[in-house]
């Protein structure tokens, strides 16, 4: 699954492609991904234009130059969620960002043949065709990912569900501190998933996280220090901004959205490892294991779980 650092990637690539160009027309393949009527969904964007990309946590938002008939700002949410994947492709450039669907696609969108980028895919679902011919493809193998039309009543909704995000304003030591107080008989690595407490973060970089600050991801979030405490909010931010300049993680599944490969993956420590010795002690054996519901990467010698 992309997380915030491959989300925020696609968005700092797709902006200055899509900015102020006129949809011309939408072809929607499966309609299960449209969370709305297909007729509404195609009456809000259809000779509209998008005139900026922003994000918060995982969810890429897309404010349109329209307003609807209540003179309301309207918003086009897309969440990539599992496989999800957008593609944009003109005469002259090919982006893209997030589930690439195997090996041998993958190897196809990093040769350079632009004409093979502008044919939709096997899981091309959702097509955006702009005035000027160029095009972006929403694909999804299991298709988790959905789009979605709100106006900013609903998007206020939808973003007061979001917890504090790492890089933002909101991300204080006071805001963390309070989240380990109130949330103590959690698990630590189920409360860093929760994107209602902690938004962006996923399974990668949870674990990397936990191994930066030596904390064993099956402890409750109550059991840590404020020495710990402090130790993983810093640790967060370090990964994520280490994440952020590599342009995120890839596992044969993410591509930037300027059709590279993210390169944090080696600069993982633990996740992927399991059966490899552990790149800090040189003594534990990196495992894994099930931690709520995921699997989990750590050092049994790094992170020891407290007597």
């Amino acid at each position: 699954m992309p997380e915030l650092p491959e989300v925020e990637t696609i968005r700092r690539g797709l902006r200055p492609r899509i900015i102020s160009k006129k949809i011309k027309k939408i072809i929607i393949k499966k309609p299960n991904l449209i969370k709305q009527s297909r007729r509404f969904f195609c009456m809000r964007l259809v000779s509209n234009s998008f005139i900026d990309v922003q994000r918060i946590g995982k969810l890429l938002i897309f404010p349109l130059e329209k307003l609807n008939k209540k003179k309301e700002k309207q918003f086009l949410l897309i969440h990539l969620k599992m496989t999800g994947q957008l593609v944009y492709c003109d005469e002259k450039n090919f982006t893209a960002g997030g589930h690439a669907n195997s090996r041998a696609e993958e190897e196809l969108f990093l040769k350079d043949k632009r004409e093979d980028f502008c044919h939709p895919g096997k899981y091309t679902h959702i097509i955006f065709e702009f005035v000027d011919n160029s095009k972006l493809f929403f694909n999804d193998l299991r298709q988790f990912g959905y789009l979605k039309v709100v106006n900013e009543t609903e998007l206020k909704e939808i973003k007061s569900k979001f917890g504090i995000e790492p890089g933002q304003k909101n991300f204080t030591w006071q805001n963390f501190q309070e989240i380990i107080k109130v949330k103590k008989q959690a698990n630590i690595k189920a409360l860093l998933l929760n994107q209602e407490i902690i938004s962006g973060l996923g399974n990668i970089y949870v674990d990397e996280s936990l191994f930066d600050a030596k904390i064993n991801p099956q402890r409750k979030a109550g059991s840590l220090g404020k020495k710990e405490q402090k130790a993983l909010f810093r640790s967060i931010q370090k990964i994520i901004k280490q994440a952020l300049k590599y342009n995120g993680t890839t596992f044969s599944d993410f591509i930037d959205a300027r059709g590279k490969r993210g390169n944090f993956k080696q600069k993982l420590k633990v996740y992927s490892r399991q059966n490899k010795k552990c790149k800090r002690c040189k003594k534990g054996v990196i495992q894994k294991i099930k931690v709520a519901g995921r699997g989990t990467h750590f050092c049994p010698s790094c992170q020891k779980y407290p007597l």
